[in-house]
C-alpha cells in the first residue's frame, strides 16, 4: 500500500493536527501514513516579531516546498497561517470541521475576564489583530509582545509577570489546555483571524489524491474559510496587519460575514458586515473587503504599509 506522507510544522499543536488528519486518512481512505515534521523559518526565529520578518507565511514556505519537490504528499496547516496566495501547483483539498473560532483569555487570576482586568494589567499577545482590538476595547491595558508555541506562551504568563495572555481557543482545546481558559471572548468584542480554528489540507493540484481528500472535507467549514480567505485576498493582507473576518451560517441559508481593518494602535477601526449566498462565499468575502476599503480601510492599510504609523 502506498504511504501518504504528511508534512507539518514540528510544534506540539501542529503534530497533534497532523496526527488527527493521519487518523482520518487511515480510517476513511484506508491509507497508511507517515508524518514528516519540518522546522520552518517562523519556528526557528523566535526573538523577532512576525511582523518584522515576514508574517505567518514563514510557517508555510518550507512545508509547501516539501509538497512541490515530492518529499510529502499532503500538508496540514492551521488555516489561519496560510497566505492568501498558495504556491504554484498546489491546492487546498479539504477543510475538516472547524473548532472554536474565538480568542481565549488565559489569566493568572481564576475567574478573570477581559472586562474585569485591572487598569494597567499586563496582557501578552503575538498578534497585531489582537493587540489592535485590545487597545480599542481597553486602552488602559499594557499590551506586550508574545512569541512561542502554546506551552511556551502559557509559561510566559508567569515567567514574564503577565496578568493575562490571549491565544486561540482551538489550539488550547486541541492540546488539552481548555480548562485554563478563563474567558472565550465574543467575536463582538474581538473578531477572530481569518480561518481561525480551521485546519487546511493542502496537496498537489490535479492529482488523484487531491480529489480523494474531499472525504475529509466539512462543507460548512469550507464555506466559511473560502469567504474569509476571499476577504484576506482582496485586502492583500497578512497577519502583520490588523485585519479580521468571520463567516457564519445565518437564517435563510445565507452566510453572514463580519470583517474589519484596524490601525496598529486600535484608534481607528473600519468594520463591515453583509450576508451572501453560500455559493458565493469567496466572492462575498471580496465584496466585504471592497466595502471596508472604500469606507476608510484603504487609508489605514496604506499608512501601515508605508510605516507611517497607526
Amino acid at each position: 500500500m502506498t504511504v501518504i506522507r504528511i508534512a507539518t510544522r514540528a510544534s506540539d499543536l501542529a503534530l497533534y493536527q497532523a496526527r488527527y488528519v493521519a487518523s482520518r486518512l487511515e480510517n476513511e481512505l484506508g491509507a497508511s501514513t507517515e508524518i514528516v515534521p519540518l522546522k520552518t523559518t517562523g519556528d526557528r526565529i523566535q526573538s523577532i516579531s512576525l511582523a518584522k520578518i515576514g508574517g505567518k507565511g514563514l510557517f508555510v514556505k518550507e512545508i509547501e516546498q516539501a509538497l512541490t519537490d515530492g518529499r510529502a504528499d499532503v500538508a496540514v496547516h492551521s488555516a489561519k497561517d496560510l497566505p492568501a496566495v498558495l504556491a504554484d501547483g498546489l491546492a487546498l483539498a479539504a477543510f475538516p470541521e472547524r473548532a472554536d473560532h474565538r480568542d481565549a483569555l488565559v489569566a493568572r487570576k481564576a475567574g478573570a475576564t477581559l472586562a474585569a482586568l485591572a487598569a494597567g494589567a499586563r496582557v501578552g499577545t503575538g498578534s497585531a489583530r489582537r493587540a489592535a482590538q485590545l487597545k480599542a476595547h481597553r486602552a488602559d491595558l499594557e499590551i506586550l509582545p508574545l512569541r512561542g508555541n502554546v506551552p511556551t506562551r502559557l509559561r510566559k504568563l508567569v515567567e514574564e509577570d503577565l496578568d493575562a495572555v490571549i491565544l486561540a481557543c482551538a489550539g488550547l482545546d486541541r492540546l488539552g489546555f481548555g480548562d485554563q481558559i478563563e474567558e472565550r471572548i465574543s467575536p463582538d468584542v474581538m473578531l477572530p483571524a481569518v480561518a481561525q480554528g480551521a485546519l487546511a489540507i493542502e496537496a498537489r493540484a490535479g492529482e488523484t489524491l487531491c480529489d480523494d481528500l474531499a472525504a475529509l472535507n466539512d462543507a460548512q467549514t469550507e464555506r466559511a474559510v473560502r469567504a474569509e480567505r476571499g476577504f484576506l485576498a482582496r485586502l492583500g493582507a497578512d497577519c502583520t496587519i490588523p485585519v479580521a473576518c468571520l463567516a457564519e451560517d445565518a437564517p435563510g441559508g445565507m452566510l453572514r460575514l463580519r470583517g474589519l481593518v484596524a490601525s496598529e494602535e486600535g484608534n481607528r477601526i473600519v468594520r463591515g458586515e453583509l450576508e451572501v449566498s453560500p455559493n458565493d462565499a469567496a466572492a462575498g468575502g471580496s465584496q466585504l473587503a471592497e466595502r471596508i476599503l472604500a469606507s476608510g480601510g484603504e487609508d489605514i492599510l496604506a499608512e501601515i504599509r508605508s510605516g507611517a504609523g497607526a
